[in-house]
Parts: C-alpha cells; sequence; structure tokens
C-alpha cells in the first residue's frame, strides 16, 4: 500500500456565492461539483479543481450559513498549499492580489521554493507554491479564465500544513500509517519555534506533501468559517482503504470504515491531534455523472439522494455562475 499523494482539502464557508465569486473568479479555479453535504444534504458542497477535476488538484467547501469567525490554534490544518508552474507564476499572482486587494505577505523562499501567501475573503489561509524546480507528483492542468493566463492559473494542491502540540502522535500516523517519509526541514515562522517538518510520500514533491508544525503553547482551534475540516490523501483502490483502516485500527483509534461518497470510496479517522485525515481513490472521479464541458453547472446528487432532490434544491439558494 502507497499513499499516492494529496487527494482534496475540505474547509468551511458561510456563503456559498461570495465563496465562488472568490475562488472561481478571482482565484481562477473551476467549480467542477456543485453538490450537497451527503451528511447533511441541507448545505452546499463545492468542488473547486483544474479543468476536469484531477484528483490532487480538488479544494471543497462545506457551506455553513452563520458560522462564526476561526479562532486560530493548535490542532489544525492550518495552510493549504495551491501549485502554480513556475517563479512567473507567483510574481504574477502577487500583482493580481494587489490590483484586486486581496490580503497577502511578501513572497518568500522557503524549501528551496518560491511562496507566496495570502487570504481569502473569510481569511482561510493559503499559500501560492512554484513548482519550477520541482519532481514529483504530476500537476494538473488550469481551467480557461479570461483574466489569468493558462501557464500562470493554478495547478493542484500542496502542500499542507498541520499545526499540533504534539508532533509525535502526528509524526507517528504519518510514517508508520500513511507511508509518508521525512525529507527535511525549514526554520520556523515564529520566534522561538520548531523547525517545520517536511514530509513526502509516493512521487514526492508539492502534491505530495505534508508539513508538521509543533506550537505546544496554542491553544486549540476554533473552528469556523475559513478553517480547514480535513485533508485527504490519494489511494488506488478500496482495499487499500482497507489496509489502512486495518492500521489504524491497531493503534486504538477509531474509524468511519469505508464510505461511498460516489465519486470516490473514503475512509476518515482522527490522530491524537485531532487531526482528521480522510483517505479517498481516484476513481470513479466527477465525470461519472457529468459532461467535462458542464461540469459543475447543475446541483449534482449522488444516487441515493436523487429522489429528494425537489426538497433539497428548495433549501438551497441558487449561486450566480459566470458565462
Amino acid at each position: 500500500m502507497q499513499i499516492l499523494g494529496i487527494h482534496h482539502v475540505s474547509a468551511l464557508t458561510a456563503n456559498a456565492q461570495k465563496n465562488y465569486d472568490f475562488y472561481a473568479d478571482q482565484l481562477g479555479m473551476r467549480l467542477v461539483k456543485k453538490s450537497v453535504n451527503q451528511d447533511s444534504p441541507s448545505m452546499y458542497h463545492l468542488f473547486y479543481a483544474d479543468e476536469i477535476g484531477r484528483p490532487g488538484t480538488d479544494l471543497t467547501f462545506f457551506e455553513m450559513l452563520g458560522v462564526g469567525h476561526t479562532y486560530r490554534g493548535n490542532n489544525s490544518i492550518s495552510e493549504t498549499g495551491l501549485r502554480v508552474q513556475d517563479d512567473e507564476a507567483i510574481h504574477f499572482w502577487k500583482k493580481r492580489f494587489e490590483q484586486l486587494g486581496i490580503k497577502h505577505e511578501p513572497i518568500k523562499t522557503e524549501f528551496g521554493r518560491l511562496v507566496l501567501r495570502f487570504e481569502d475573503h473569510e481569511s482561510q489561509r493559503l499559500a501560492l507554491v512554484s513548482d519550477e524546480d520541482n519532481e514529483g507528483v504530476e500537476a494538473g492542468v488550469p481551467f480557461e479564465h479570461p483574466d489569468i493566463p493558462k501557464k500562470f492559473g493554478i495547478t493542484g494542491l500542496g502542500p499542507v500544513r498541520l499545526t499540533v502540540p504534539k508532533a509525535e502522535h502526528t509524526r507517528q500516523i504519518l510514517g508508520s500509517v500513511l507511508t509518508f517519509e521525512n525529507v527535511g526541514s525549514y526554520p520556523a515562522r515564529v520566534e522561538n519555534g520548531h523547525d517545520i517538518e517536511v514530509y513526502q510520500t509516493g512521487e514526492g514533491g508539492t502534491g505530495a506533501e505534508i508539513q508538521l508544525e509543533e506550537r505546544s503553547n496554542l491553544t486549540k482551534e476554533k473552528p469556523g468559517r475559513g478553517s480547514v475540516h480535513h485533508v485527504a490523501l490519494r489511494v488506488k483502490s478500496v482495499e487499500e482503504l482497507r489496509e489502512v483502516e486495518q492500521k489504524v485500527k491497531a493503534l486504538r483509534l477509531p474509524t468511519s470504515g469505508v464510505v461511498n461518497r460516489y465519486y470516490f470510496q473514503s475512509l476518515y479517522f482522527r490522530d491524537l491531534n485531532g487531526i482528521l485525515f480522510e483517505l479517498a481513490t481516484d476513481a470513479p472521479g466527477f465525470l461519472v455523472d457529468e459532461d467535462e464541458s458542464t461540469l459543475g453547472e447543475k446541483l449534482a446528487l449522488p444516487p441515493f439522494l436523487e429522489d429528494k432532490r425537489e426538497q433539497i434544491e428548495r433549501q438551497l439558494k441558487p449561486i450566480k455562475m459566470r458565462k
């Protein structure tokens, strides 16, 4: 069994329309699936990705109307990386952020790459990461956007940073359960902090990277809009999900068992730092129920919810989408 890399990251938003305006209009990602939370179908579940929603390119949001602010802290998925092709793209995005008034930090070099940190309208913590010298998991193909040259478009996810009080707990999961290996570290972003540990799996590179930050002096994060709910990692098959399940059970950690999410099969568990991991299969993917040319245009429901479509659609406020 080998974890292949990052599959998707799922976060919270308080407003689906404003979320679409930021991620589709301003960042140029494609809304490849407009669906609902399968466990609570009264709320949207929006999937932004590359042109066809390839595994590893997918940033998703659950709309929770009225959810409060995030109180940042420990036991959290504290930053989501978004890949771009090269250093030139990083500089393009810095200028675009300045033009659009998007909050961002100066460009930095970390772990040998240019990084541009920024926040969305709900203070979601994000970072554009250059693949200038990257080797490893292949990137996706950006969707066409009138204001963003394709060569500068977002190509996928990675790395993802975890901030935890006891790194040893998550380190054990990454190594003994999830096939990640330590490939180095870089200096802490806070004074007197621990170096940030870098772990990669599979073919490696930004699309298969988890960064681990130990911050024992923080209180536990209180989630809200702009916080990350879980990080999902790629596996080939349901058989590999069951193999991971046995490893997790051997550590006496509870799991969800294999869950059919229609677009992929999944397994969920939390480590002792409270980080929620999902393992998800690559197949069947987002083209199973929609044509490539019309991805994300209509509300997509898994078969078991189809008979409730009328009721579900009444509960959801329509999203005005860019033509």
